[in-house]
């Protein structure tokens, strides 16, 4: 494994983060693992050297959280553990959701509960909030940390201009500043090279991307991908479809560089990501050991500049989307 520092914070983390969307419940989404599975695959995590891990509480509303914790029991000061809030996890409740005070409080002591933490590593706003005003939801943040509920703050999926004016609020009024932010970033979907990407390098904040292999669009040829159910059944990707802008060719050259290399399409995809300087850790999810190790594996590869050029080259812009 290999190890950086979380943008301009000292703490070390793993260069793949664990992402923890597919651990929870199937009432929640029929793809996701229950406790057992989920306990191998970070049991697994663990064993390669994996010490980020990120959930958010309304990943199988909670569930995925409680897990988590339950298998992090006695290992939690040598983890470092990211959730997040925003989306609304019970349908009774507004205030379960949003970046108002009352939910980042009562959602961050649910969330430490359930990962059967005092502290968390990473708090992150999961999305930007037109309800609440920004000042509210930064010295909202600002106290968890100062309260001890939170080591660092951190922002997800919004529009420069948005991250901009948080980042503005925290500066003119002497609040913790986030430290992350988790872009929609991967080789289809370059869009926050445009903004968000190079404000996170002038700031020093370190980018943790999500979606790092376009929903498994860059793990395997394009008409294998369009045969499976994925197309019809991820609603998402038929809003934002990976196969425009050069995305088909952008597919075929990671499937020739990959045959080239002896390696898997994924770890292709993921080694471009980790040559960017500007990148800390790609979220990887997962839902089996052996993707799992190749995406670990995935660090030895060397990409050479003009493989990168080649992988770039046919990208076109595209309609940015919404997260």
């Amino acid at each position: 494994m290999e190890y950086t520092t979380l943008g301009s914070t000292g703490t070390t983390v793993s260069r793949i983060c664990l992402g923890c969307m597919s651990f929870g419940s199937k009432d929640w989404r029929g793809w996701v693992l229950e406790e057992e599975e989920s306990h191998e695959i970070i049991e697994r995590a663990i064993d390669l050297g994996i010490n980020f891990f990120d959930t958010a509480n309304m990943y199988s509303w909670g569930e995925s959280e409680r897990i988590l914790g339950d298998a992090l029991e006695g290992r939690r000061e040598e983890s470092v553990v990211a959730s997040k809030v925003y989306f609304q996890i019970r349908e009774d409740d507004p205030n379960s959701g949003g970046l108002s005070r009352k939910t980042i409080e009562q959602e961050l002591d649910a969330s430490l509960d359930r990962l059967g933490m005092d502290t968390l590593d990473l708090h992150q706003i999961h999305r930007w909030d037109e309800d609440t005003p920004v000042r509210e939801t930064m010295r909202a943040l600002d106290d968890a940390v100062r309260r001890g509920k939170t080591r660092y703050i951190g922002a997800s999926s919004m529009w420069a201009h948005q991250f901009a004016r948080m980042l503005r609020e925290s500066d003119v009024h002497d609040l913790e500043r986030f430290v992350t932010m988790q872009p929609h970033y991967n080789l289809v979907y370059r869009e926050r090279e445009r903004d968000l990407l190079p404000m996170c390098e002038e700031e020093d904040i370190g980018v943790i991307p999500w979606s790092p292999l376009a929903r498994g669009y860059l793990t395997r040829p394009h008409e294998e991908f369009e045969a499976s159910d994925r197309p019809e059944s991820d609603t998402w990707m038929q809003r934002n479809p990976y196969d425009v802008g050069g995305g088909r060719e952008i597919n075929e050259r990671v499937e020739e560089l990959a045959d080239q290399k002896d390696v898997t399409m994924a770890q292709i995809s993921l080694a471009w990501l980790l040559d960017k300087e500007f990148v800390d850790a790609p979220i990887v999810g997962t839902t089996s050991v052996e993707h799992l190790e190749d995406a670990v594996e995935a660090l030895e590869i060397d990409l050479s500049d003009s493989d990168v050029e080649w992988l770039e080259e046919p990208y076109e812009p595209v309609e940015a989307a919404r997260w």
